[in-house]
């Protein structure tokens, strides 16, 4: 399916009164569709998958900002770390130390985000804020990411009202973990959350960047 380029210059035009930026999300898209946006503006997108987001990285122009936004288990962290620009879903300190440990071996800085539960589904991942406290308590001597803020999802729900509470309770959090952690530093400042069908309410409750694949590229084939 043709990139939606016309959806794509509307979500950017929404995006400039907020200063948030547009993370396209590719997964399961071609290199073609990818390139397609590349050549219409966009250089961040976002995978989910490990070894699709390493073929990809190969095949196409070297300024695309990769971001890494699904769950990545420590034991593949290796293979993007030459590459990614950001990874989303920090979940645990293990997987936070996995990062600077093969950042240190590629001599990079790796940005990353904490990821936080707050819909009510239990499959989702992240922390809760005691586990995000903790971590965060613990994450002191890792040279080689910088944690950038928080990330999170929210409910799969039609009631936007719920919607809109779950992105400002996360909102609320980072603010209260920029002050207590970051105080005098402008590092913790990212805020990723909002997808095709919320974005709009994300940003209105302080999204930096808005995580968008289905409007830009259709419905996924997961065949």
């Amino acid at each position: 399916m043709a990139v939606n380029l016309t959806n794509y210059r509307h979500v950017q035009e929404k995006l400039q009164p907020f200063h948030a930026q547009l993370v396209a999300v590719s997964k399961t898209k071609p290199a073609g569709s990818i390139q397609a946006l590349y050549d219409a503006g966009q250089r961040i997108f976002g995978e989910n998958y490990v070894q699709e987001m390493v073929e990809k990285e190969g095949l196409l122009p070297k300024d695309i900002q990769w971001h890494f936004i699904g769950h990545l288990q420590s034991n593949k962290v290796k293979y993007i770390a030459p590459f990614v620009s950001m990874v989303h879903g920090v979940d645990s300190l293990k997987l936070l130390q996995e990062i600077n440990k093969q950042a240190a071996k590629n001599g990079r800085v790796i940005d990353c985000l904490l990821q936080v539960h707050i819909a009510t589904e239990e499959t989702k991942f992240g922390l809760n804020e005691a586990e995000l406290n903790a971590l965060l308590e613990n994450a002191a001597g890792l040279p080689n990411v910088r944690i950038a803020g928080l990330m999170g999802m929210a409910s799969n729900t039609d009631d936007l009202a719920q919607v809109r509470r779950e992105f400002r309770q996360l909102k609320a959090l980072q603010v209260a973990v920029a002050d207590r952690f970051f105080k005098g530093t402008d590092t913790f400042r990212e805020l990723s959350m909002g997808m095709s069908g919320d974005f709009e309410i994300a940003l209105e409750e302080g999204s930096t960047l808005v995580r968008i694949g289905s409007l830009l590229f259709g419905a996924r084939n997961y065949a």
